[in-house]
């Protein structure tokens, strides 16, 4: 009797863990998307102070939704990466 008993416990641990798991999964999902975003403001908003643009990253992101470029997060913080001038030059044509 006993062992169907730790069985039946094993299974309910086994099926509790399993649900715990996408509780997790989904969790980090979310959390790897704020990571990714956090990372992506933290560049532009580098590359926007040591160019001295003429405006902060805020102002950056809203000027780009006011001329409506559709450019998300991920984009900016690419070029500002790769070429630095190239974000300073679309930040100027923003103005104008």
């Amino acid at each position: 009797m006993n062992e169907y008993r730790s069985h039946s416990r094993l299974t309910s641990n086994d099926y509790s863990t399993e649900n715990e798991s996408f509780g997790f999964l989904s969790r980090d999902r979310g959390r790897q998307k704020r990571d990714f975003r956090r990372l992506w403001i933290t560049r532009i908003n580098a590359v926007t102070r040591e160019n001295k643009v003429l405006y902060s990253y805020s102002r950056l992101i809203h000027n780009l939704y006011k001329k409506q470029l559709l450019l998300n997060r991920k984009i900016p913080a690419q070029i500002a990466i790769s070429n630095k001038n190239c974000l300073y030059m679309i930040s100027n044509k923003i103005i104008k």
